[in-house]
């Protein structure tokens, strides 16, 4: 089959790599219909998570049709159109019996790896290093689901594919980061990106029950999806404000946003002195991650109010403002998706013509065109917020 493989820093390819097959009695094949590009991906493109392997292959939002299923799995029959979720879940377990879908104990082999850096480990991943288990990704033409019997939901409706694809991801992603922020109706929500779970975490907010939310970003085009789509209120910080914590407050009213989120995280872009030296620290690897974002979130958040954090972090930072956090009494949510938590409930959510997710796709492209659009999503050319590879 084909399929895209890291090969390097900034650099993979379509390559012809062997078919995969059924292991252990709960896997399914399923042959891909739909797969995007995330951007977590781009974190592996640029080389900012170790333990990738050339030849690795990509990617964590997929759907497709069932061709195969494993002794074990009953609820699932060859035919049946699935979408994925990215983090792979066993569904026994102490944290998939919570809803900790993420945090569970069994479904990383190299748990070994991650309990080295982080102390414990968690999920197993679709595509994302082999931290999270070395799983081949789904942008490919088939893949193997491990644990399908609670990892695949079925799309029984005619819905198309790029209205229910994001929900293996990133509007759970988005709706999460709002839903932890237990916004009550008429707070005030701030989102620092307008990258595509910024764009879902802005809409949840509004869903949720927020009567203003506040979309900083410093690309134009997705600001004014942030706006058209969804209602948000946009600030450019590179060109409307020269310092984006004082104007937040001046916006609401000198208390800040009742709550903020962080859709950005470790390669988050600032402006002056500290970008600079943040980016030669971590070029350095003195610094695992680039805190503008986040330092901004609590330093701008009203008392009292949540930090959530979507945006993924891997390591270690400095300059923490844990001071003003402490001062003010906020809260911090943070983590990977539980994504299993989510999807059907907001599957029903589309079906029922709540929201329309495939509104922020820009590209629709061959599985063969992924190598040209990984370099255009990171150099963030052709207006390009969300790409859909069809294999």
């Amino acid at each position: 089959m084909r399929a895209c493989c890291w090969q390097g820093v900034e650099k993979v390819q379509v390559d012809r790599v062997p078919d995969p097959e059924i292991i252990n009695p709960r896997d399914a094949l399923v042959r891909i219909t739909s797969t995007a590009i995330c951007g977590s991906d781009l974190h592996l493109y640029g080389g900012k998570v170790p333990t990738m392997k050339r030849g690795d292959i990509l990617g964590h939002e997929f759907m497709g049709v069932v061709e195969e299923v494993g002794k074990g799995v009953r609820n699932l029959r060859k035919g049946d159109r699935i979408a994925v979720p990215f983090d792979i879940a066993c569904g026994n377990c102490y944290y998939c019996q919570n809803d900790l879908w993420s945090l569970c104990d069994n479904s990383n082999p190299n748990a070994a790896a991650l309990e080295e850096l982080n102390g414990f480990s968690s999920s197993g991943l679709f595509g994302y290093s082999h931290l999270y288990g070395g799983y081949a990704g789904g942008q490919a033409e088939y893949v193997r689901v491990p644990f399908a019997d609670v990892g695949g939901l079925k799309i029984e409706s005619g819905i198309e594919d790029e209205k229910v694809l994001f929900l293996t991801d990133i509007f759970p992603t988005g709706y999460q980061a709002a839903e932890q922020c237990g916004i009550r109706r008429g707070d005030v929500v701030a989102v620092w990106g307008a990258g595509p779970v910024g764009q879902f975490a802005v809409a949840s907010a509004f869903m949720l029950g927020a009567s203003r939310v506040l979309c900083i970003d410093r690309f134009d085009y997705r600001l004014a999806k942030a706006r058209d789509l969804w209602g948000a209120e946009i600030l450019n910080y590179e060109r409307d404000t020269d310092d984006i914590v004082e104007t937040l407050k001046q916006m609401t009213g000198g208390r800040g946003p009742d709550h903020v989120i962080d859709a950005v995280g470790m390669e988050a872009h600032g402006t002056g002195f500290y970008d600079e030296y943040e980016r030669g620290k971590q070029f350095a690897k003195i610094q695992t991650d680039r805190a503008a974002v986040l330092r901004q979130a609590i330093q701008a958040c009203g008392k009292g109010g949540t930090v959530s954090l979507p945006g993924v972090y891997t390591g270690f930072i400095d300059k923490f403002p844990m001071g003003q956090a402490f001062a003010k009494g906020l809260t911090f949510k943070m983590g990977q998706t539980n994504t299993h938590k989510y999807m059907r409930p907001l599957l029903e959510k589309i079906e029922r013509g709540e929201i329309d997710p495939s509104r922020i796709i820009s590209h629709v492209v061959k599985l063969d065109d992924a190598p040209r659009m990984y370099e255009v999503f990171q150099e963030k050319r052709d207006d390009c917020l969300k790409v859909v590879l069809k294999p």
